[in-house]
């Protein structure tokens, strides 16, 4: 059973960025994390209390408190410049640059956390993942980033940045606190974040008219994210860790083969020996942790 959990999670958190993708063809991608949020913020609540959670809120502690608002500001930085990036460029080239951020967190623990174990093996995986990222962005990709201003490019490295952040937040001072809990708290600062955002650019008003279509792909994509977070961690709790770990990380292929049947995103030859880079990169990264 914690098998087909893991690939259920790993299925859900592919088809994630083509929901996102479809929600975001004319909704403002601030509006759309903010109601995406919202959908995921019900859901890890839900999760916290099945794991009998919640009544320990009140012992969590000043520190941890404040790692987990920092850690929730980083997750919603990470999903307003994911948004951002899909509805910009395409699924095929925003979700490897956004799986990067195994690099920048791996770098970062090896350096703050003394994390050596392996540490040669660890650098050829990361050397791996970086190699292939860079040989699913194309010249004219790049050029259009400078040349425009903030393209998709920039935005799914900044996303990659804060996703790396939160991870290392988490590390540095989440201690003691369940991890349904722990995720529901830290979704509720990423609410408040996304809708501020939303507020202060004015945009309220752009909320209330999303078309309906989008909306229910905006839905889903809140749904198909607490979906797997449950998958996730249930697999975690019945199943071998280090597995399950692998396992989740090839959601990038189900993102990449959602985006070519749903929205017929093509790879070229050189991309698609990429992503079998940051695929086999990815593995050795868990593999060697």
């Amino acid at each position: 059973m914690w098998v087909l959990a893991a690939c259920a999670s790993a299925l859900f958190a592919g088809i994630v960025a083509i929901l996102g993708k479809l929600g975001v063809q004319t909704t403002d991608s601030d509006v759309a994390t903010a109601v995406r949020t919202g959908v995921v913020l019900v859901l890890a609540w839900v999760a916290a209390a099945c794991a009998g959670s919640i009544s320990s809120i009140a012992a969590i502690s000043p520190r941890t408190w404040l790692f987990l608002v920092l850690s929730g500001l980083a997750t919603g930085g990470s999903w307003i410049c994911y948004f951002k990036a899909l509805s910009l460029g395409d699924v095929n080239k925003v979700v490897p640059i956004d799986k990067s951020s195994a690099v920048l967190a791996t770098l970062l623990a090896i350096v703050l956390f003394g994390e050596t174990d392996n540490l040669a093996l660890k650098l050829v995986a990361t050397a791996i993942i970086l190699v292939g990222t860079l040989m699913m962005i194309e010249r004219r990709d790049v050029g259009a980033s400078q040349t425009g201003g903030f393209g998709w490019l920039a935005y799914a490295v900044l996303a990659a940045v804060f996703a790396a952040l939160t991870a290392i937040l988490g590390k540095v001072g989440i201690d003691g606190v369940e991890s349904n809990l722990g995720t529901a708290i830290r979704t509720c600062v990423v609410l408040v974040a996304s809708w501020g955002i939303v507020i202060w650019k004015g945009k309220l008003q752009r909320a209330r008219s999303i078309e309906s279509r989008e909306l229910a792909f905006l839905v889903l994509s809140g749904l198909a994210t607490g979906a797997s977070w449950l998958c996730y961690y249930f697999a975690i709790q019945t199943g071998v860790v280090s597995a399950v770990v692998q396992i989740d990380k090839l959601s990038i292929v189900a993102s990449i083969a959602f985006s070519w049947l749903v929205l017929g995103e093509r790879l070229s030859r050189k991309a698609l020996l990429g992503l079998v880079l940051i695929v086999v990169g990815t593995v050795g990264i868990t593999a060697f942790a």
